[in-house]
């Protein structure tokens, strides 16, 4: 899906996030499931798993949900819990956000219509970035 704004679209939100791959590393090695459970939706653990090196995109995919909390202005916590957002992947592989009902009731609170989010990572770090908008 192409997000294409029209005279009188709007960016409503920005936010971004960059984390060090190692930091996810040593979590997912001290708390294994219950890290990967209470923080990635069941998709994007399957994802990042398929991976040669899931863990620079499980850092990427918690950078963006950082990001996209950062452009409802929340953070992560009871507005916005780190399972209400998903990142998968379009047809030509662009990075995509799913939000639950409560990332769609802040969507509707800001009055935006789409989150678009890019995402980068080399061996050490990973880096995203959300945007609201209205088109």
């Amino acid at each position: 899906m192409s997000i294409h704004l029209p005279p009188g679209g709007a960016l409503l939100g920005l936010g971004a996030d960059v984390i060090e791959v190692a930091r996810i590393r040593g979590v997912l090695e001290r708390q294994g499931e219950r890290f990967l459970e209470r923080v990635f939706t069941r998709e994007e653990r399957e994802y990042c798993f398929r991976m040669a090196h899931p863990h620079k995109h499980l850092a990427a995919r918690f950078a963006a949900k950082e990001a996209v909390s950062k452009c409802f202005t929340t953070g992560i916590g009871s507005e916005l819990g780190w399972r209400s957002v998903s990142v998968y992947h379009g047809e030509r592989n662009q990075p995509l956000v799913r939000l639950d009902s409560k990332g769609e009731a802040l969507l509707r609170e800001a009055g935006a219509t789409h989150v678009l989010l890019t995402l980068s990572h080399t061996d050490t770090v990973a880096l995203a970035v959300a945007a609201l908008v209205r088109a």
